[in-house]
């Protein structure tokens, strides 16, 4: 359990009681502009090195720009795994038995990014089950504007899927809410919570990292032990090797 390791595994009561109420939680000034300007440039040279086949390991998606196995793609990604108020959070939801599943980018380029509200398991299910939790690093600022991402707070407690309910899960929820945050904040939710991506109405890219998290017994959606080279592995500290699990 992560709390055998250097990381603190119980979150602050605000963003505990946030997670277990609303789903997600938004946690200001965890990186900093020096970070967003060097993660931002290591993506730019991945994306122009990639070409056409950026994103392939996991998924691309039109409108969008996309990266995968970036824990294998720079040091500077490892940011994303360790991070003490963002592993309490997931370590909260996964009720300490977790491992990373995949560290992606993904940026809603001008005009596109909308997706349907979805959750992030294939069956619908109830606390205290929970099977997955992703954090967003914003590496722009979130707005209503630029694909922000659209949650239905407290939908995770519910115990459907937003296809079970809604006739059309693209429209928009009564209920659902834009989180907008600061470049540099992370916003945790638990996977099961109804979410999606807007559409970018703003003439820029709206660049973001995702690192999904799941139980140790579950498939990783990037097969860590097989996707980072030996290099990467022997630089990993004991914590990072717990949570990517290698």
């Amino acid at each position: 359990m992560i709390a055998t390791l250097d990381v603190p595994c119980k979150p602050e009561a605000s963003a505990a009681g946030s997670l277990d109420r609303d789903g997600f939680v938004v946690l200001p000034g965890i990186l900093s502009a020096p970070a967003i300007a060097g993660l931002n440039e290591r993506i730019a040279q991945l994306v122009a090195a990639e070409g056409a086949q950026a994103g392939i390991e996991v998924h691309q998606e039109a409108g969008t720009s996309r990266l995968a196995n970036l824990v294998d793609k720079g040091a500077c990604f490892r940011a994303c795994l360790a991070e003490p108020r963002v592993a309490a959070c997931i370590d909260h939801v996964l009720a300490g038995d977790w491992r990373l599943s995949a560290l992606n980018y993904r940026a809603a380029l001008p005009g596109a990014g909308g997706q349907a509200l979805h959750a992030d398991w294939a069956g619908a299910v109830r606390a205290p089950d929970w099977q997955v939790c992703n954090s967003v690093w914003l590496l722009d600022d979130f707005t209503v504007h630029n694909g922000a991402t659209r949650v239905v707070p407290g939908s995770h407690r519910w115990g459907r899927l937003p296809g079970e309910v809604m006739p059309d899960p693209s429209a928009r929820h009564p209920d659902e809410v834009v989180v907008e945050a600061p470049a540099g904040s992370v916003i945790v939710f638990n996977s099961h919570l109804w979410h999606g991506g807007t559409r970018n109405r703003s003439p820029l890219p709206r660049r973001a990292l995702f690192a999904y998290f799941t139980r140790r017994n579950q498939p990783q959606q990037t097969d860590q032990r097989r996707s980072l080279s030996p290099a990467t592995i022997a630089d990993l500290s004991p914590t990072e090797r717990w949570i990517v699990d290698v």
